[in-house]
């Protein structure tokens, strides 16, 4: 399958596990080359990552205004701190993921998308018709991680 993957992505989310996962997929997986008799294009590697919404990331809402005030009601301040706090969070984990690539002259695209990461990171694939998707793996302890290999 060396040199024949069109779409290979790598979630990431700022783990020491996820950029092992970039860092492996820039070490051993072989995209399709660029074919100048052919108009295909040359594979390439999606480095993806979820953002969490900003009401997951608030615990759902900021919780009950002091002394008897509404606690349906949304705080526009409260939304947009949380979302630029996510957006500078984000913003580091993609940087650190594109200076691994850099260091490995690797020519990657990225993407973020908001939502729950199980979800998106399904929805990603498909529509991005990836051939491969690379993710870290948890960190479970060497019991746990030599039960799942045998």
């Amino acid at each position: 399958m060396a040199g024949k993957l069109n779409c290979v992505i790598v979630s990431v989310d700022g783990s020491e596990e996820s950029m092992n996962a970039l860092n492996w997929t820039l070490d051993n997986i072989k995209l399709k080359p660029h074919d100048p008799d052919s108009q295909e294009s040359q594979g390439s590697i999606v480095i993806l990552h979820v953002q969490s919404p900003p009401s997951i990331a608030a615990g759902l809402n900021p919780g009950a205004i002091p002394f008897g005030g509404p606690s349906d009601i949304e705080v526009p301040a409260f939304t947009a701190a949380i979302e630029a706090h996510q957006k500078r969070i984000t913003q580091a984990i993609l940087d650190h993921a594109l200076e691994i690539c850099a260091n490995k002259n690797a020519n990657v695209k990225t993407q973020v998308v908001i939502g729950d990461p199980k979800e998106k990171i399904c929805d990603a694939v498909e529509e991005m018709n990836a051939d491969l998707l690379v993710m870290g793996s948890r960190a479970f302890g060497p019991i746990k991680r030599y039960k799942f290999s045998t």
